[in-house]
């Protein structure tokens, strides 16, 4: 039965490939996917993730994206896990991202909800950004 689930999954990811875009590239228009973006944060620093998703606020803020779909991964091959110095909690990109932008007013102020993704868009692995519209 899970093979047949994986089998399923497999084929309508082959099937719809514009999920997928060039994370280094921002500018592709093959990005935007239904007023949302999707990043995957995999192999970031908690700076250089900070940075980036600030980025990536500011930007599609601008351009009126409605959603940012961030993977950040679970955080189980963290190497920082026996580092005494480094808050396991805060030390995964998926507690630190969310606390980053909440104790920013700047990108707080063009957030309307942070959640956690549903498993079927990579459950505890990400998180879904809802960013306010645009007053006109």
């Amino acid at each position: 039965m899970k093979k047949d689930s994986d089998q399923k999954d497999w084929e309508n990811f082959l099937n719809n490939p514009s999920n997928i875009f060039d994370k280094d590239n921002l500018q592709k228009k093959s990005e935007k996917l239904f007023n949302r973006y999707k990043f995957d944060f995999h192999g970031y620093s908690i700076d250089d993730a900070n940075k980036k998703v600030e980025e990536l606020i500011f930007k599609s803020f601008e351009e009126g994206v409605r959603e940012l779909l961030i993977v950040t991964g679970k955080g189980i091959h963290s190497n920082k896990q026996e580092d005494v110095y480094t808050s396991k909690e805060y030390g995964k990109l998926q507690n630190s991202l969310p606390e980053f932008i909440k104790n920013n007013s700047e990108l707080s102020s063009k957030i309307e909800k942070i959640k956690q993704a549903p498993q079927e868009l990579g459950g505890d692995g990400a998180l879904i950004i809802k960013l306010k519209k645009i007053k006109e």
